[in-house]
């Protein structure tokens, strides 16, 4: 089927066959695709959506568009954990690490920011020398030493949703069930999972804000992944709020060095992370249920395992030996740093998530547009959560910027996302629900 007609099918509501998706993919991965066929076909799907047979078909052909590893001779499973993203969401560091602490071996194939939210990858390039991008050699090698290796997609795995992911990007499809469905199972499947876990954010910093969104999304990832032969679960989870103190690169990075250190862990982050290293664990057979995953977490947390698993990852991708001793030594930081005091002081009521997201990319800590460069040193810091006293000693926030005028841009766009009131209100779980598709 030619490229435009396959585009006309689905934008008029047609129902694509496997063969045809095959061979558009394949145009996709070796380019005689166009970027404006592909961002054609994503807005076609992002208004009339895909079956389970196409989004099937489409998950297949994206991780058959490239190498597919097979883990062999490991003492342990093959586990790993994909988020839909949010504002200040760095779980996937200090998660690959716990759960390689506790038998399992992670080869996380992450992504960097999409729309309003951070990237996982962005967040590690803000560590002098740590390789995001090795080879597939170099991947499992470290996933073998050290039980877990985060790093970006290669040119051999799943390269037609690397190309798709950043198309997706920057047209306004990134909130397409279906294109979400395919680029994340896609890269799970090319790594060679056994075991997958899902964080499916609901709330206002997320794509599915709508808590009924979020839940068929996770049931559509679940039922997907598990006709496919990768055992999922899906947990929903909160953004109404950033996750953790921070949202932006280095600023991320280190509430992730306090928080594998003991130095300092928010109780939201430590429960969200928990949680899917509980399930983690049970999935691949480390724990007999996700309650006893969770204690056995929290006691490689606690004994410094995990952080000696993240210290072993860094290394030997590249980054230095001693970031947990000396982090300040090795992080970009902004020059200009601003507190946000709200007009009066009271109880934080209420969080555009996604407002705040978007001053962190005004920052510069994120894209505009694919080719944008980062600058990993600004972003928000010492964020109030829900329910929180702010006033007096205790700011809203405090901006990292690259310059003043920046920083009041950014305090102001703060002041504007977040409300304070008189009364403290009630502040929902971290953790929503678990869900686990349907099954064939």
């Amino acid at each position: 089927m030619l490229p435009q007609e396959l585009i006309r099918a689905k934008r008029d509501g047609g129902r694509l066959p496997a063969a045809a998706i095959a061979g558009f993919v394949a145009g996709v991965s070796d380019g005689s695709i166009s970027e404006g066929q592909a961002a054609a076909f994503a807005m076609a799907v992002f208004f009339r959506g895909l079956d389970a047979d196409e989004r099937a078909a489409l998950t297949r052909a994206m991780a058959d568009s490239g190498r597919v590893l097979a883990w062999r001779d490991l003492p342990g499973p093959v586990l790993d954990k994909h988020s839909t993203g949010g504002v200040g969401d760095k779980v996937s560091l200090m998660l690959a690490p716990i759960v390689a602490a506790c038998g399992g071996y992670v080869p996380m194939i992450s992504g960097r920011g999409l729309g309003h939210t951070g990237g996982t990858l962005d967040k590690l390039d803000s560590i002098p020398g740590y390789s995001t991008s090795p080879d597939l050699a170099t991947f499992e090698a470290v996933v073998r030493r050290a039980g877990c290796a985060v790093i970006g997609q290669t040119d051999d795995l799943a390269p037609a949703d690397r190309r798709l992911y950043a198309i997706r990007d920057v047209t306004g499809t990134v909130e397409s069930i279906p294109l979400i469905v395919a680029s994340i199972l896609s890269k799970k499947l090319a790594a060679g999972l056994q075991g997958l876990v899902m964080d499916v954010k609901a709330g206002s910093g997320a794509f599915m804000a709508a808590l009924d969104d979020a839940r068929a999304l996770a049931d559509a990832i679940a039922e997907t992944a598990n006709r496919a032969g990768l055992p999922t679960v899906a947990l929903v989870t909160d953004m109404n709020q950033v996750l953790g103190r921070t949202a932006g690169n280095a600023l991320e990075v280190r509430e992730a060095v306090d928080f594998l250190t003991g130095s300092a862990r928010e109780p939201r982050l430590l429960e969200v992370t928990l949680a899917l290293a509980g399930e983690m664990l049970a999935l691949g057979g480390l724990a007999g249920d996700p309650a006893a995953g969770r204690r056995i977490a929290e006691a490689a947390l606690a004994d410094g395992r995990a952080a000696e698993r993240f210290a072993a990852m860094v290394a030997a991708l590249g980054g230095p030996a001693d970031l947990l001793e000396r982090p300040d030594a090795h992080l970009p930081k902004a020059p200009v740093m601003r507190p946000v005091h709200p007009d009066a002081p009271g109880f934080v009521t209420e969080v555009d998530t996604r407002a705040l997201g978007v001053a962190v990319i005004e920052l510069g800590g994120g894209r505009r547009r694919a080719a944008d460069g980062i600058d990993y040193a600004v972003g928000l810091d010492a964020v109030a959560g829900l329910g929180e006293p702010v006033g007096g000693d205790r700011p809203v926030a405090l901006v990292h910027a690259r310059s003043d005028g920046d920083a009041d841009r950014a305090a102001e766009a703060v002041r504007r996302a977040v409300t304070v009131g008189a009364d403290r209100k009630d502040v929902g779980p971290a953790v929503i629900e678990r869900r686990t598709g349907a099954r064939p």
